[in-house]
């Protein structure tokens, strides 16, 4: 996942909805009630960049 021409990108993960922000930054937010803990979200987020980091490498 990365970030193209402005366009932000969403995540559903276990009740959570993740968004990513103009500042590469992200939003969590429960999607109604939260299933798993903020560990889980923070595992699944530091995941995502280290692959986002892996992607610009790559190129």
């Amino acid at each position: 996942m990365g970030f193209m021409n402005g366009q932000e990108a969403s995540v559903r993960y276990r009740g959570f909805l993740l968004m990513t922000q103009t500042n590469r930054s992200w939003l969590v937010r429960p999607e109604r009630r939260p299933t798993c803990s903020l560990a889980d979200v923070k595992g699944l987020l530091d995941w995502r960049l280290a692959q986002e980091e892996s992607e610009i490498g790559v190129a």
